[in-house]
């Protein structure tokens, strides 16, 4: 397959600064395809095991993948450790505590109220309380990945029920855009503090 596309990018007449970005590139899609589908099957275990309503289950309310750079000496761990011990890093902490375990609660910036519900090895989850502006019920996962020192972070929100917001198309698609914005400064963050975990 590399021959090949060898072949066809000499024939383009691309440079070799070409082919890296292209092979950058690829290998970037590669791990956000493999994170995804890792990412999938651990938040769906978390359903699970959380309370839910027998009868409708838990419904996906959106999965985003972001790229975190290049960090060859740094884990997955690294990242997702500096992120729970330095929770400021989080876009809107609010008045969280700086370093965060499970089971702790605290509201979010503009009094949006959270639990942590687990943080795993490369992963952190957490739940929206009663008094959220989305509505209680909501879990959004956090997941950390790496191929070949390339970082990536998808994150993954399901709900166990519907809400108020999730029920008026609207407020559901404001709520997915501004959650793509919201995770993104989170990525653009943590693309440079990676490189002091």
């Amino acid at each position: 397959m590399f021959a090949l596309r060898e072949v066809l990018m000499r024939k383009a007449g691309r440079t070799l600064r070409a082919r890296t970005a292209s092979a950058g590139l690829f290998a970037a899609a590669l791990l956000l395809a493999t994170a995804t589908t890792g990412a999938g099957a651990g938040a769906a275990t978390a359903t699970t095991a959380g309370s839910r309503s027998p009868s409708t289950g838990p419904s996906q309310v959106y999965r985003y993948g972001y790229s975190l750079g290049f960090h060859p000496f740094t884990s997955p761990h690294d990242v997702r450790e500096q992120l729970t011990g330095n929770f400021w890093l989080f876009p809107v902490s609010g008045d969280c505590p700086a370093v965060i375990h499970p089971a702790d609660e605290c509201d979010l910036l503009g009094g949006n109220p959270v639990r942590v519900e687990a943080i795993g090895y490369d992963s952190l989850q957490i739940a929206t309380l009663p008094g959220h502006d989305l509505g209680d019920g909501m879990h959004i996962r956090f997941t950390f990945a790496s191929s070949l020192g390339l970082h990536c972070l998808v994150v993954r929100a399901w709900q166990d029920r519907p809400t108020r917001c999730s029920e008026r198309t609207l407020c559901s698609a404001a709520s997915r855009t501004g959650a793509w914005v919201l995770w993104r400064v989170l990525a653009e963050t943590l693309k440079i503090s990676a490189y002091a975990a």
